[in-house]
């Protein structure tokens, strides 16, 4: 089993996954004021929530999108765990071909969904990871990742409308009972939501005229189950998708380097 941890710009995913099972998946707030021990703090926590003991742990694997947070949470998951962890990025084995114009600038995120999305469903594939920003990820029929897409998650898209307009209030992000809304509240709700879902649709749309074929699209992310049931595409949700990839990625690079095994 490994420790598994996604830090994205607004949590971090943590779950342990082995060859059998992802046996949890939780989340946690990314913040860059938390010092290492209360990482440290934080990550025991959830562990002793599902009764997870550090003596069935053969390693750790850390993919970051946060910069400045990156060296922080690989301490403090070293300390968690007894070993330090790999990190996804340059230097990094992992068996995909990314044809880009700067490989090297492509989120550890995309490239770790990618990984998972061709090993558990084959290529071609589209996948979609809906976090702070909503990415669409695109992988060819020979096994390449060929680019994508990156617009504002939805919860970026409510904030920016309520903080740049006095009249309109925060909302949940439930899906609304009906497309044309009575009230102000539904108005917002379906708009966002709907307009999401539609937005998705029309996207997988234009990147399958492009690429002259269909793909299976796999749905991620903290907002996926809100979205994909109203996508009129058909799309697999998978919400331990990145933690499969990462334990991919591990299971790629174990052994390769000292310092990564169990203390």
């Amino acid at each position: 089993m490994i420790l598994a941890i996604d830090m994205g710009n607004t949590n971090i995913v943590i779950g342990c996954i082995d060859n059998e099972k992802t046996y949890f998946v939780e989340r946690m707030s990314t913040d860059t004021s938390k010092t290492e021990l209360e990482y440290v703090i934080g990550f025991k926590t959830v562990l002793e929530l599902y009764h997870i003991e550090l003596s069935q742990m053969e390693g750790a694997i850390i993919s970051s999108v946060v910069p400045q947070l990156t060296n922080v949470i690989s301490s403090a998951v070293e300390k968690t765990v007894g070993c330090k962890p790999y990190i996804v990025g340059p230097g990094l084995k992992t068996g995909l071909n990314i044809l880009m114009d700067n490989p090297r600038t492509v989120g550890s995120d995309l490239i770790v969904d990618a990984v998972a999305a061709v090993k558990e469903y084959g290529a071609p594939c589209i996948i979609i990871d809906m976090g702070t920003a909503t990415t669409l990820s695109v992988v060819d029929k020979k096994g390449n990742y060929i680019g994508g897409m990156i617009l504002p998650g939805v919860r970026v898209s409510v904030d920016s409308l309520v903080s740049r307009t006095a009249q309109l209030p925060r909302i949940g992000l439930e899906a609304p009972k009906k497309c044309i809304g009575k009230n102000t509240i539904d108005c917002m709700k379906s708009g966002v939501i709907l307009g999401n879902a539609a937005c998705l649709d029309g996207l997988v749309e234009r990147i399958e005229d492009e690429l002259g074929y269909s793909a299976p699209v796999i749905a991620t992310g903290g907002l996926a189950r809100i979205l994909v049931p109203l996508c009129k595409r058909k799309m697999i949700l998978d919400d331990a998708l990145l933690l499969k990839g990462l334990k991919i990625l591990y299971d790629k690079n174990a052994g390769q380097e000292e310092g990564h095994a169990k203390k």
